[in-house]
Order: structure tokens, then sequence, then C-alpha cells
């Protein structure tokens, strides 16, 4: 599904060039979950962001899907992300203004998606999100794991194939980082690819993945609840 070989990013300014990843190597099998930890400033969101073709590479090669990012165009990349890629920020970015099922169909009406397929597309997110109910409420009268439920409905409605997490339970307490957690489960064990960042080693123990990444390289990573590669590939895992 992801396949990214010696990628490297730089940001350069007049005075100073920063290495934000540097032979970035990772590969991503369709319907996985993996949890991306590492510290502060160690090339997390930069990852995220190319993964999300959100901004580019410098070096190195990203296939998604089969596709070779670097091969494209900016119209060519962004039809792709439309069609591939779901996106779960920590901020919810919900728009104030309109109710729970607008906030979900405003990127179907951006992809000319037809009136009778958006509501029924709407409903069948808010309801797998336990939010039908409250179709017609403003963001700002819901709790904030309710909105960031809303968040993953309006994620879910452009039927992703590849879904983009991050820090999605940042701003949530333990129970509600738990109940989005259990949410994000049930999503990959109905077939979608799920790559989440988060800070919290609990939640990312929950994955059957995890990588780290520092200084802007993978440095460490762990396969099927906590046992190491070279376990799991004795295992037949």
């Amino acid at each position: 599904m992801l396949d990214m070989k010696a990628i490297s990013k730089v940001y350069q300014t007049d005075m100073v060039q920063t290495h934000a990843l540097r032979d970035f190597n990772l590969h991503v099998a369709e319907r996985e979950f993996v949890a991306v930890t590492g510290p502060s400033g160690s090339g997390k969101t930069t990852f995220l962001n190319i993964a999300g073709m959100l901004e580019p590479f410098s070096g190195g090669q990203y296939c998604l899907d089969g596709v070779d990012i670097g091969k494209l165009n900016d119209n060519a990349r962004a039809d792709l992300r439309n069609q591939k890629i779901g996106f779960i920020f920590q901020g919810f970015n919900l728009i104030p203004d309109l109710n729970l099922y607008e906030n979900v169909e405003v990127p179907l009406r951006y992809r000319g998606i037809k009136s009778a397929e958006r509501k029924r597309r709407v409903e069948e997110c808010l309801e797998l999100v336990g939010l039908a109910g409250r179709a017609k409420h403003l963001p700002q009268q819901l709790s904030g794991g309710q909105q960031q439920r809303v968040a993953i409905a309006r994620a879910l409605a452009g039927r992703p194939r590849f879904l983009l997490a991050d820090e999605p339970t940042g701003n949530l307490d333990s129970l509600m980082a738990r109940q989005v957690m259990e949410l994000l489960e049930q999503i990959n064990r109905e077939g979608a690819t799920i790559v989440m960042v988060t800070h919290d080693p609990e939640l990312a123990r929950r994955a059957p993945r995890n990588i780290q990444i520092v200084d802007g390289r993978v440095t460490d990573f762990t396969l099927y609840q906590g046992r190491s590669m070279d376990t799991a590939m004795a295992a037949g895992g």
C-alpha cells in the first residue's frame, strides 16, 4: 500500500538547512494498522504530510498503491489523494457554523458526489460512529470525543483505502481516547489501512505494528502486539 525508499526531506532557508527526514524507509501493507511514535521534532508529522501528499519530499521514492508519487504533477497528486486517503487531525477541523451532517457532507460536495449518494454515505458514517441521532447538532454542542468521532465519520465518508491519523486522541481524556481507538480498530478490521501518529505508548501498543522515528529515521519497530520482527517472522507471523 505504502512504500517509501530512502526518502529525505530538507527545509532550506537563507541561513539554515534542516533535515527533517534522512534515508527514511518504510513499507506498510494493505489492511495494516501501524502506530508511529517518537520524540517531538523527530519527523513524525513530516512523514505523515509526505504520506498524505500534503508536501513534497526532497529525495527518494514514494509509491502509494503502486503509483510512483514523484512522477505525478500537482493535479494528479490531488486526484489520487482525494480517491485514496482520509485524514483525521488532532484539532478535529470541524466547521463551527455547520451541523454534524453538513460537516461530514462537505468533502463529498467538493468531489461532485450526487445528493442521494451523499445522504446515504453521511447517514451511514454517522451511524458507524454512534452519532446518527445528533446529525443536526453543531460541533460546540458535543464533547471532544464526540467531535473526534465526527472527524472520523468525515474521513470515512470518502471511502478511503488509506487513513492517516495525526494524534487523533491528543485532545481527549483517557476514556474518550480508548473509545476513539476502539473505533479505529473496528475500521481497520473492516479493511482500511491505518497509519496513526501518537504520543501515547499505551494506545500505540494496541496497534498490531509499532514503528519509532528518531532524527528523521525509522529506528525501531515491533509487530503483533509487542513481538519483535525477528520473533514474528520465526513464528510465521
